[in-house]
């Protein structure tokens, strides 16, 4: 990847709206972009190729000048540049410089949609945006990349309800500080870099959206003994030998970043409040992953932890080493850092790497000890569809369910299939009976189980309207069995269903999802 050099000195965001006001008179919105690009050359920027957007932006309109100033990052001449944007205020504010009678870009400037079509940009520096005129990562310290996949992911999970006060930790250009400034009232956003607070300023502003608290400083420490209703984090997860690069690598012995991330989130959390982190963890010899991860949860707190991802040490290795670029230098000192890797993998007896997502929600309950804790530890590297954050609290929700309500309770109360759910009978061609049916979703984790016919009838005739209880006395009734029995051994099956959100108890739907609502 390419070395960035950073701007001595970030611009202001004095004249912000003025500036965005230019912006989307330009239409340079994602939208904007794919019209003038077209699909493949959008295609291509998005894996840092810039010559089909070069040559589909020749011209001299406003919107080709801005995507050339700032995506491409090209010098552009001062008439098309004065036509673009209020330039003697972008200069002044150091948006731009003229540099040999040619006006550049001194930081990125990219078109971000929000979730409710809203054009949002996210500011960072040259050529650190993912599609950037050259390329993501770089071995400059203190460097602040834009949007990227993480970033991205990490916003469709989160959970997006009101609440009063957000923590993004570790901001960077503040992708997730503009997500929640939508529905908190109070966001706070840290780094340890003070660039990356800068950048995080110029992003809100140019973004249109409130200001933010900023502070300096690692992990909670900037802080002091706030709580929080939500935290983020897309922390610099990359486990690599020694202190690495301030932007992508803990800088902590292996996964202790992210540990001591997770466990110091239970006592910055409200009631009811949630932390929500991307994360790296090692798979250690004679260790389970899943018990590593279940010890990072703090008490008071159910979990939702998903790995999505795993990596041997050396398909690890490969990934950021070249993400750094170091696969393009001297090829000795390549293989020497290569070594390096594997020497600090091979002495902490580490496998491979998991990559996933972390969710904690701090229950009251379980904090006093009323209630055992529901951790969830899973792997699921299988496609979802985002966003995906009102299916993390979906799942909460029927974990509080299932955990006060015992199978009694369980057969009295009603349930509805999930949207979108569909049925799949497998077995071999032209037999009388399938071997076996699944339920697969087409909505949120998209999960698909095996059920019995039991399963697959009390499934199918889930609508709110007849208790669990009903429904198996029905069932019995047409299978001739006996109903009691029945009753006795489906509620840990009905539990299952309830539990990977296939089936929606009546009391977790909102009301104008409820059968009969909305009639007399």
């Amino acid at each position: 990847m390419s070395t960035t050099s950073l701007t001595p000195s970030l611009p202001v965001p004095a004249h912000a709206a003025r500036l965005r006001e230019a912006l989307l008179a330009a239409d340079f919105t994602a939208d904007g972009l794919l019209d003038l690009l077209g699909a493949p050359a959008y295609a291509a920027l998005a894996r840092s190729e810039t010559v089909p957007a070069l040559r589909a932006t020749r011209g001299d309109s406003p919107l080709e000048t801005l995507v050339r100033l700032f995506l491409l990052q090209r010098a552009v001449a001062d008439g098309p540049a004065a036509a673009a944007l209020p330039l003697e205020e972008a200069l002044a504010d150091g948006w731009v410089v003229r540099e040999d009678g040619a006006v550049r870009a001194t930081v990125d400037v990219r078109p971000y949609g929000g979730p409710d079509g809203e054009d949002w940009f996210i500011v960072s520096d040259l050529g650190c945006a993912v599609g950037g005129a050259g390329g993501i990562g770089s071995k400059e310290e203190g460097v602040v990349l834009g949007v990227g996949g993480a970033s991205t992911t990490l916003a469709g999970i989160t959970v997006r309800t009101p609440v009063a006060a957000a923590l993004d930790l570790g901001t960077g250009s503040g992708i997730q500080a503009l997500h929640a400034a939508r529905h908190a009232t109070l966001v706070t956003a840290t780094d340890l870099n003070p660039r990356a607070l800068d950048f995080t300023r110029l992003t809100l502003a140019l973004s249109g959206a409130r200001e933010a608290e900023l502070l300096e400083g690692s992990l909670y420490e900037p802080v002091d003994g706030d709580t929080y209703d939500l935290i983020v984090s897309n922390p610099p997860f990359v486990i690599s030998p020694g202190a690495g690069l301030t932007y992508r690598d803990g800088g902590m012995s292996g996964d202790d970043l992210c540990r001591t991330l997770v466990q110091q989130a239970g006592e910055r959390l409200n009631d009811g409040g949630y932390a929500q982190f991307l994360a790296n963890w090692q798979h250690v010899d004679g260790e389970e992953w899943q018990d590593r991860l279940r010890s990072w949860v703090p008490r008071g707190c159910d979990a939702w932890i998903v790995q999505r991802e795993v990596q041997d040490v050396t398909q690890y290795t490969e990934l950021w080493l070249r993400d750094s670029g170091d696969h393009r230098g001297d090829p000795e000192a390549y293989r020497a850092a290569y070594d390096r890797w594997l020497d600090a993998f091979e002495a902490s007896g580490t496998r491979s790497i998991g990559f996933g997502w972390i969710t904690l929600r701090r229950d009251p309950a379980v904090a006093a000890g009323e209630a055992e804790p529901s951790i969830v530890v899973e792997e699921w590297p299988h496609p979802v569809e985002q966003p995906l954050g009102p299916a993390v609290r979906a799942h909460f929700e029927r974990q509080d369910y299932l955990r006060h309500h015992d199978d009694a309770a369980l057969l009295e109360d009603s349930f509805t299939l999930a949207p979108e759910v569909v049925q799949e009978q497998v077995g071999l061609p032209g037999a009388e009976d399938p071997e076996h049916v699944v339920l697969r979703q087409n909505r949120g984790m998209r999960r698909a189980t095996r059920v019995d016919h039991v399963g697959a009838g009390f499934a199918g005739v889930c609508d709110g309207t007849l208790s669990a209880g009903r429904i198996l006395d029905a069932i019995a009734q047409l299978m001739g069995e006996d109903p009691v029995l029945l009753r006795d051994r489906t509620p840990q099956a009905i539990r299952l269903l309830v539990e990977e959100g296939f089936l929606t108890p009546e009391s977790l739907l909102p009301e104008d999802g409820k059968q009969g609502a909305g009639t007399e």
